[in-house]
């Protein structure tokens, strides 16, 4: 499965040559020109990962991430700038990013510190997702807690948890669900869905997991 960058980039021809480069790389780039379109596509789609520049028109990167970080959403982030000031590296840190690039950059550099951010599991650096006041998430060993203990869950149940908490309050469309939880060559089965999503319901509460008509799913977390 490819991951999926939302980039943010008003500079056409940068904006061009990063998609491309991406694409060659083997990710899936979903591009915009302004904060608040940026900002809108983060509620329409889900995505692995913020790429964001500051000075854009309408919302500038720094407020763009602090309102999205303030909303909720916890997709990593890097932002990629021209500001170079010691004041604007502790802004754009405050702010909620993962990493900070000054322009001009080599798209190798650019390409190492996005897979490496990727490779983690969580953007949140805490050890235990807390669910509810019984339930949390101890994302180092991969392990479900219901008051202390370990619930058994199947393979394909970890990694339909994992994708909701890697993507809270988020909505998940079918196919980004069916395409991060099931192999390139498995089959998928709505059934078989359907039984995971119960079986996880059975454990976080059947408020957590809400089911959009023909859209989707999405996390609910408080």
């Amino acid at each position: 499965m490819k991951n999926r960058i939302l980039l943010l980039e008003d500079d056409l021809t940068l904006n061009e040559t990063l998609c491309e480069y991406l694409d060659e790389n083997d990710f899936e780039v979903i591009t915009s020109y302004t904060g608040q379109e940026a900002y809108e596509l983060s509620y329409e789609q889900s995505f692995d990962l913020y790429l964001f520049d500051v000075n854009v028109p309408d919302i500038n990167g720094f407020e763009l991430l602090r309102k999205l970080r303030d909303d909720g959403k916890e997709t990593s982030c890097i932002f990629i700038t021209s500001l170079n000031s010691m004041d604007n590296l502790e802004e754009g840190y405050d702010s909620g990013c993962d990493d900070y690039i000054r322009k001009p950059f080599e798209l190798k550099e650019m390409l190492i510190r996005i897979n490496t951010i990727l490779k983690r599991d969580f953007s949140s650096k805490k050890e235990n997702i807390q669910i509810s006041s019984e339930v949390q998430f101890d994302t180092k060993a991969n392990i479900l807690l219901c008051n202390g203990v370990d619930v058994k869950l199947n393979q394909k149940e970890l990694k339909l948890l994992k994708l909701f908490l890697k993507h809270p309050n988020e909505l998940l469309s079918h196919e980004r669900i069916y395409d991060f939880v099931w192999e390139y060559d498995e089959e998928y089965s709505d059934n078989s869905l359907r039984t995971y999503l119960k079986n996880l319901r059975k454990y976080l509460g059947k408020d957590k997991i809400v089911s959009v008509k023909r859209l989707g799913y999405r996390f609910n977390q408080e």
